[in-house]
């Protein structure tokens, strides 16, 4: 009697199990069968076609888990990593595609793998208000295709990604360097306007900058180096907005003067003489 009572309960023990078990389970997730390589890869690809892409990224993960030494499982790696990056899951995309590189560093896929990794961190880059993490990740791997590869239409591509993300990141820079100036923060501002100039020298921020740094040296009645930057800023944007801003500052505040006595060559015009002239040394 109390050996049917044990198996009794051994029988609710093991259904419960199997019970929990399939509870357990997505109602969409791949359940393991067998099959070739081959034919689980071409399935996931024909789910890729149909956009069908979280199925299809399963199934490739599918091809790696059931035969994770073949020609087949190299393959399904990077489109699954593909699959991943067309459906927005970045995280992934990026974790299958590092996975790549570090265990086939010289694949016939590994430059683009390279590639896939740049452009998921790059297209999660935020607006220059928020935290700019991912945009400096983005920049290191965009940075990482062009140095590795750089005869391939992957670079071609990361350049142009290249002097946007620089431009985004010189764009916090000016964001932050505004925000202390009008609250006074004069040296911060300028510590901000200086690393535009200096490491981000190729963006369309540096006129900008140019202006902000007369600004504050001007408000710090630094006159000298006011009318330095403003002469570099004359010489390299002499078209933009803000070299007439920065003029009309320096009118204001009789700077002109001090510019004129810096000038080169006497005989120019005034405001030629000093607007129009290369800067030594200023930083």
């Amino acid at each position: 009697m109390a050996g049917t009572w044990m198996r009794a309960g051994l029988a609710l023990v093991i259904a419960g199990v199997i019970a929990s078990s399939c509870a357990g389970r997505r109602e969409d997730d791949i359940a393991y069968v067998e099959r070739p390589a081959e034919t689980i890869y071409n399935e996931a690809y024909e789910q890729m076609e149909r956009r069908r892409l979280r199925e299809a990224q399963q199934l490739f993960d599918e091809v790696e888990r059931q035969h994770p030494y073949s020609e087949w499982a190299r393959r399904a790696m990077v489109m699954a990593a593909y699959a991943a990056y067309q459906r927005g899951d970045y995280d992934g995309a990026i974790q299958t595609a590092q996975r790549y590189v570090a265990l086939y560093p010289s694949g016939r896929s590994t430059a683009y793998a390279y590639y896939l990794i740049a452009i998921s961190y790059y297209e999660q880059i935020l607006d220059v208000g928020r935290d700019q993490q991912v945009t400096r990740q983005a920049l290191e791997a965009l940075g990482q295709v062009v140095r590795r590869y750089p005869n391939t239409e992957y670079a071609r591509d990361a350049r142009l990604k290249i002097d946007l993300t620089r431009d985004h990141l010189a764009g916090k820079e000016m964001d932050i360097g505004r925000w202390y100036l009008r609250r006074g923060h004069t040296l911060a501002a300028i510590n901000r306007f200086r690393v535009v100039v200096e490491e981000y020298d190729t963006t369309s921020h540096v006129p900008e900058a140019l202006h902000r740094l007369v600004e504050a040296y001007v408000s710090l009645g630094v006159l000298n180096e006011a009318a330095q930057v403003a002469a570099v800023l004359g010489h390299n944007y002499p078209g933009s907005e803000w070299y007439e801003d920065t003029y009309e500052l320096l009118e204001r505040e009789g700077v002109v003067n001090v510019a004129d006595a810096n000038a080169r060559d006497g005989n120019t015009p005034r405001r030629r003489s000093w607007w129009g002239r290369t800067i030594g040394r200023i930083f």
